[in-house]
């Protein structure tokens, strides 16, 4: 289903995060659960994994994240601040040490001028650190989108789990 390097990359955080005794939890909008699907595919995930949010409206971003109204009102759902706010509410919703969140527009439709199809925005909230922030526009179809997210999620929280605790 995913590239093998997502797999390799996956086996790497896993071992990485079991190394230094972290959880993790996920908040995933835009790609409804794939970066779950990859890391949940590595056997012994179960020691990691804590758990994930699919919150794919801003409904369900608010009640299962604490996302504030005020953050789609100002500045969207598909927004720094979003990614923020979903990243720092999984931790704070869970009993992980690390989270990681994206939100964006795969596409075909959806997409505006300021906004096009492609944009995501990705973050990585850990306990006792700042909260990471990445901004992307991928390009290709939806699925390609979607892919490019799960790659980039895993090489994000890979580098937030890389900082000396």
């Amino acid at each position: 289903m995913f590239p093998e390097i997502l797999y390799v990359m996956a086996e790497d955080l896993l071992e990485t995060c079991r190394a230094q005794n972290l959880k993790l939890a996920l908040a995933e909008s835009c790609t409804g659960g794939l970066i779950a699907g990859c890391i949940t595919s590595v056997a012994g995930s179960s020691a990691v994994f804590e758990r994930g949010f699919i919150t794919y409206t801003n409904q369900s971003k608010g009640e299962m994240l604490g996302v504030p109204p005020l953050i789609f009102m100002t500045n969207g759902s598909v927004s720094e601040e979003c990614a923020r706010a979903m990243a720092e509410g999984a931790l704070e919703h869970s009993a992980a040490q690390i989270s990681l969140s994206v939100t964006g527009i795969a596409g075909p439709g959806g997409g505006t001028v300021d906004k096009p199809v492609g944009l995501v925005h990705l973050a990585c909230a850990r306990a006792g650190f700042e909260t990471r922030h990445q901004r992307h526009v991928f390009k290709g179809d939806r699925e390609r989108v979607r892919i490019q997210t799960v790659e980039s999620g895993l090489k994000l929280l890979l580098n937030c789990c890389a900082v000396d605790g």
